[in-house]
């Protein structure tokens, strides 16, 4: 079978109409031989999901808070109306049709919106500065994550906590149905959800893009994208299985 495509969505049009998105996602897919697929507003999210193989909801500014009910706050910044719409419709596309998806940062905060959960619209001020999750709006830090052992991430991972890079200052209020929380920083924030409803979902908060190219536990996510992309998502009961497999394999 050939190189399956992954499509990743892009960052919001700059001041000068132009669409982009950090080398750093598109490097991943690559590494895991995948060709990545670079997805902007304005093709229909069913088309896309009947193209493509797989996809990666990547970072970038705030989701509006309109579209889980919550507050505004002067916190919240980098608000795109087209690209919420198009990316909450894509993410419940992509969510309901069964295809594999990996959602970074703020595409796990996405996936959260549209399939009905709640966000913290910033966590200095509701949760406080006890883990710094990031410097200011354009500095990454790190810190430690803590992974559940019997979820799948951890076994995609091999690991139970790491020192993730960070760049984010909204994260999960309320979980969306079938979604359970399997990653946590020291102050209680909600680093990854999955869902044994929907087997083919990968939702982190961290930027495992940052430093997959010298850790292999990060790269792992993409290389798991990139498999269940091309040979298909193991349901529920063989999940577990097939990601141990694969690992021995690696």
């Amino acid at each position: 079978m050939s190189k399956p495509l992954i499509g990743a969505t892009c960052y919001s049009r700059d001041e000068r109409n132009r669409f982009s998105i950090p080398a750093g996602y598109l490097k991943a897919i690559e590494r895991a031989h995948g060709i990545p697929v670079v997805i902007a507003p304005g093709t229909e999210p069913e088309e896309l999901v009947e193209k493509l193989d797989g996809f990666m909801l990547t970072g970038g500014g705030d989701v509006n808070p309109a579209e889980y009910s919550g507050r505004c706050d002067e916190a919240v910044y980098g608000v795109n109306y087209e690209r919420d719409q198009f990316e909450l419709e894509l993410a419940r596309t992509i969510v309901f049709r069964g295809a594999p998806v990996l959602a970074i940062c703020r595409g796990l905060q996405v996936l959260n919106v549209a399939l009905g959960g709640t966000l913290i619209e910033d966590i200095p001020k509701e949760v406080g500065n006890r883990v710094v999750h990031r410097a200011d709006k354009f500095s990454r830090v790190a810190h430690w994550v803590e992974i559940a052992p019997d979820s799948m991430l951890s076994q995609i991972c091999g690991l139970t906590e790491f020192y993730c890079p960070s760049f984010h200052h909204q994260s999960v209020r309320d979980l969306a149905q079938d979604f359970e929380a399997v990653a946590w920083s020291a102050d209680g924030v909600i680093e990854a959800m999955e869902s044994s409803k929907y087997p083919g979902v990968m939702a982190v908060q961290w930027h495992p893009e940052y430093i997959s190219n010298s850790d292999e536990s990060q790269q792992r996510l993409f290389d798991t994208l990139v498999e269940w992309s091309k040979n298909g998502i193991p349901n529920s009961q063989s999940a577990s299985a097939a990601v141990k497999q694969q690992l021995k394999s690696a």
